[in-house]
């Protein structure tokens, strides 16, 4: 009997050093680094999320998910270039349009709701800047990512990027 309560008094005291970790249910994301690969490019980003609905499936295509939606893409990334003047300004497409890398994450993780953090790494390609500018040697991006419940990460920028 004695050896019995001892064990149970030794588990349940390792139990108490594998603290469960809560995070808030909106999504919280942190730069991490950003990688050159020739035209291409590696952002990692760390999260936490206090769900853990982070992610679409490609066939989640439903209001609030459908195609016309904010919320079709849950990891946004907008582009900037330091100007030589005005500073930091959005990249620019053909049309004047800023340019906005949109992304639907597939789920991280899938079983019932609990607290999660991880690790994002998301590749820029084909090109990571802005071929037809002649401000794209300074560059950086704001990054949102986006939960299934609707819940918005704050923004977040990269380091500055000189190419």
């Amino acid at each position: 009997m004695r050896i019995i309560v001892l064990v149970g008094v030794l588990i349940f005291s390792l139990s108490s050093c594998f603290k469960k970790e809560d995070y808030p249910s909106t999504p919280s994301i942190a730069y991490q680094s950003f990688e050159i690969l020739g035209d291409s490019a590696r952002i990692t980003l760390s999260f936490t999320d206090g769900e853990g609905d982070i992610g679409l499936e490609p066939n989640q295509t439903n209001p609030p998910f459908d195609v016309t939606s904010k919320y079709h893409y849950n990891l946004y990334l907008i582009y900037y270039e330091k100007k030589d003047v005005g500073g930091w300004q959005p990249g620019l497409d053909l049309n004047g349009d800023t340019i906005v890398f949109r992304n639907r994450l597939r789920p991280i993780y899938t079983g019932k709701p609990k607290s999660i953090k991880g690790t994002i790494e998301y590749t820029i390609e084909p090109i990571f800047y802005n071929q037809l500018s002649t401000d794209n040697d300074t560059i950086k991006y704001k990054i949102q990512l986006i939960d299934r419940e609707l819940h918005e990460s704050e923004w977040i920028e990269t380091d500055e990027v000189i190419r």
